[in-house]
């Protein structure tokens, strides 16, 4: 599990560096798109850190809720910024596992 985390969180620190510095350079109509989706790429890669360190069971569920929800959430709002052509329910359906995730780490923080 730590190495899923690790790599994964090391995989969104460079996504969300890589896609500040394009949305801060690049001549994009949807900038704040591309800029909205390296700010949570960014929180979530210490998030993802911090399920490697705890190595609780649940803890790889809501890593992977939270993975899942981003690759849904980015890409399909990413897709969005850089073709202007919608993905429909995708992005609503990534965010709402990445609610859902987030969820399931408060209830999970108060189990024995």
């Amino acid at each position: 599990m730590q190495r899923f985390c690790f790599s994964l969180a090391g995989v969104f620190g460079l996504l969300a560096v890589g896609l500040a510095a394009i949305g801060a350079h690049a001549a994009l109509d949807s900038r704040e798109m591309v800029q909205s989706v390296a700010l949570l790429l960014g929180w979530h890669a210490p998030a993802l850190i911090g399920f490697g360190l705890w190595n609780r069971r649940h803890g790889f569920l809501t890593a992977g809720m939270l993975v899942l929800g981003m690759i849904l959430f980015a890409g399909a709002v990413l897709y969005r910024a850089f073709t202007g052509i919608s993905l429909g329910p995708v992005a609503p359906t990534g965010g709402t596992i990445l609610m859902l995730g987030w969820a399931l780490l408060a209830v999970t923080a108060w189990r024995k």
